[in-house]
């Protein structure tokens, strides 16, 4: 399943740079059903980085149906964890309101980075969302099936950069909230690696493992230039990551493009493609 596999890729990096930048760090995951996959996955890829996890303690909360099972489908991998990383099995309905607020609360995850993982194949609870937006810095990964926007939602419960991305085949959703750019554009390059069909801004089907298409992008970039007027490259840029399933490397391409067709121009006129260069639209005179 795609979804798992950004989980997987994702998490390596945010394990790395959380506990580079502070002395503990929390992992909240929360699914419902006796799927153990987001577990098993989760402390896998914290035995592989055991090595980056010195200095940090690691807190790893699991919220999910089934728990009587889950200490025998974990045990082994478990016990090959580093000392300082504590797995924590939390048994009852994991989506009940307020359950993920009183487990960070009880694994003194305040002021520390948190990534929680919301596995859910309906709506959201703004509860569960809202404690997952409570980290310093809080980081949020949801998968759900196909359906309503995430988008909404997980702006809603305070994150300030919000992605969704639409999966084509097989049909589901991903949204991801985060305060960090660089970390927005580290979760779309996971979800491009997956090689997973994707939706465009047009709802066309997008192949991640062949060449890619910008057209669609420029077309929605020039629209936002229009009415919104000069953005600097670094804008446009998140706006791609944000507001479509391209890749801020897909942005730059699409600018580049539309210099090329004079439909935009930029300031300065010469130079890289940089983040605080300003791109205009050209007004047609026809």
């Amino acid at each position: 399943m795609a979804g798992l596999w950004v989980w997987e890729r994702y998490l390596g990096g945010w394990l790395t740079g959380a506990c580079q930048r502070a002395r503990r760090a929390t992992l909240a995951i929360v699914y419902a059903g006796d799927d153990a996959r987001p577990a098993e996955i989760a402390l896998r890829v914290i035995g592989e980085h055991g090595d980056r996890l010195r200095g940090c303690r690691l807190s790893v909360l699991v919220l999910a149906d089934g728990t009587e099972d889950l200490p025998a489908r974990l045990g082994a991998v478990e016990a090959q964890l580093p000392p300082q990383v504590a797995v924590h099995l939390m048994p009852g309905a994991p989506g009940a309101p307020g359950r993920l607020s009183v487990a960070l609360r009880a694994a003194g995850a305040a002021g520390a980075p948190v990534l929680s993982y919301l596995g859910t194949g309906g709506a959201l609870d703004p509860a569960t969302l809202a404690a997952a937006a409570t980290g310093r810095p809080a980081e949020v990964l949801v998968l759900s099936g196909a359906g309503t926007s995430l988008r909404p939602a997980l702006a809603d419960a305070g994150f300030p950069l919000v992605t969704e991305v639409e999966l084509a085949d097989p049909a589901g959703r991903i949204g991801f909230g985060t305060g960090s750019d660089r970390n927005l554009e580290a979760l779309k390059e996971a979800v491009w690696a997956t090689g997973a069909a994707l939706r465009d801004p047009d709802g066309v089907p997008l192949r991640a493992d062949l060449p890619v298409d910008v057209a669609p992008l420029a077309g929605v970039l020039l629209a936002e230039l229009v009415r919104h007027g000069p953005r600097t490259v670094t804008e446009l840029r998140r706006h791609a990551v944000t507001d479509t399933a391209y890749r801020a490397t897909d942005a730059v391409r699409a600018l580049t493009g539309l210099l090329d067709a004079g439909q935009v121009s930029r300031d300065p006129e010469q130079g890289r493609l940089g983040g605080d260069v300003l791109v205009t639209a050209v007004r047609s005179t026809a």
